[in-house]
């Protein structure tokens, strides 16, 4: 009788139920019962009236779909819209939406590389980039967490190479910013690209929300790249690439997760446009946003606990080990609370954490509700 051809799948589920690594999917009611720290949702967009009715009337006008991909039907005039404004609000020459960031970091990784060039990348970059190294066909060097001088290392012993170099702006584990500033100057010393993914400090940072590189002031760059996620700050879904206009005509012609991918739907669009112009019309949401992370983090460590100190709007909290982790995440839940729980493997150094992420809309009681939530459920504490 022929061996069935999924009988490993048995193997690898009791192995990860052994670790203690299994997922699952929680599917959350329309109406959430939980108080969420847990999503990406950074200035409270994605429930706003005027965020939802512009995605509803996008769906309506343009259909459910974008119906093919961005250079055969994909393309409306509500995208174009989107482009021109994602790009001057964040100061770039010029802008591309994708379906999603992942999409968008795997295009400017993969089109802006080749076989025989070399990436630098930081040790602690999202999946997204590390998948985009690995299909590059480029050699990666994979540098110290943060270090500019790692980087300049890196490069110099490879000099003469085309090259880039890529980091987060602000890491999704700990909260922390790269030293974006120190990063370009090693770029421009050895003629290297610098590609940015700014999915955690676009709406949070810079002037008005207009992200890491607009703070560092390297928007606009013509040796800068910035990629993003419109399903954070925006509330909604997708990603873009935003640089130098031949570096956005190039992706158009030879990034493949553009050119294969059905476009991102107009509902989608819709309510990034709206969320975008919301921010330009109260950019203290990006204050309010970092404010909240602030008083999170204070009032955790004044009460005992370890948390990394917040660059944008996420705070991290150490665990003593990943099975209280597993469990604090849990407890927080049961008293109402949604945090983020990372381990290893997920995360590599050996730190156990739960995370929350600030959003602009918390008022002050759901501040507190919060705290308490995480200080009643510490472990030790």
């Amino acid at each position: 009788m022929p061996q069935d051809p999924f009988d490993w799948t048995d193997d690898a589920a009791r192995r990860r139920a052994e670790a203690g690594l299994v997922r699952a999917l929680r599917p959350r009611p329309a109406d959430p019962a939980l108080l969420d720290l847990a999503g990406n949702d950074y200035l409270g967009l994605t429930r706003r009236k005027e965020v939802t009715e512009a995605a509803a009337s996008a769906a309506r006008r343009w259909g459910a779909g974008a119906t093919g991909s961005r250079l055969v039907t994909g393309s409306t005039e509500l995208h174009a819209e989107l482009e021109r404004e994602l790009a001057q609000f964040c100061g770039f020459e010029a802008a591309l939406v994708f379906s999603s960031g992942y999409a968008a970091n795997l295009a400017a990784l993969t089109a802006l590389s080749a076989h025989g060039s070399l990436i630098v990348s930081d040790a602690g970059n999202h999946a997204s980039i590390v998948d985009g190294c690995r299909l590059s066909r480029a050699e990666t060097a994979v540098v110290a967490h943060a270090d500019p001088e790692a980087a300049a290392k890196a490069l110099d012993a490879h000099s003469g190479r085309r090259a880039l170099l890529v980091t987060d702006s602000v890491f999704s584990v700990d909260g922390d910013a790269a030293p974006l500033a120190a990063l370009a100057g090693v770029c421009r010393a050895h003629g290297a690209a610098l590609v940015v993914d700014d999915a955690h400090g676009f709406g949070v940072l810079g002037e008005g929300g207009r992200g890491a590189l607009n703070a560092a002031g390297l928007a606009g760059a013509t040796d800068v790249v910035a990629t993003l996620t419109l399903s954070k700050s925006m509330g909604s879904q997708g990603g873009a690439v935003l640089g130098p206009a031949r570096v956005i005509e190039h992706l158009v012609n030879a990034a493949r997760t553009f050119i294969f991918d059905t476009g991102l739907a107009p509902a989608a669009v819709g309510a990034s446009l709206a969320s975008l112009r919301l921010l330009r019309r109260e950019p203290a949401l990006a204050d309010r946003a970092r404010n909240v992370a602030s008083t999170l983090h204070g009032r955790l460590t004044e009460a005992g606990l370890t948390a990394a100190r917040p660059d944008a709007a996420v705070v991290s909290v150490q665990a003593p080990s990943p099975e209280s982790a597993v469990r604090w995440a849990a407890d927080c839940r049961a008293a109402g609370l949604a945090v983020g729980c990372f381990r290893p493997p997920s995360v590599p150094d050996g730190i156990s954490r739960i995370r929350l992420t600030a959003r602009a809309d918390l008022t002050d009681r759901q501040i507190g509700t919060a705290v308490a939530a995480v200080l009643e459920s510490a472990p030790g504490v």
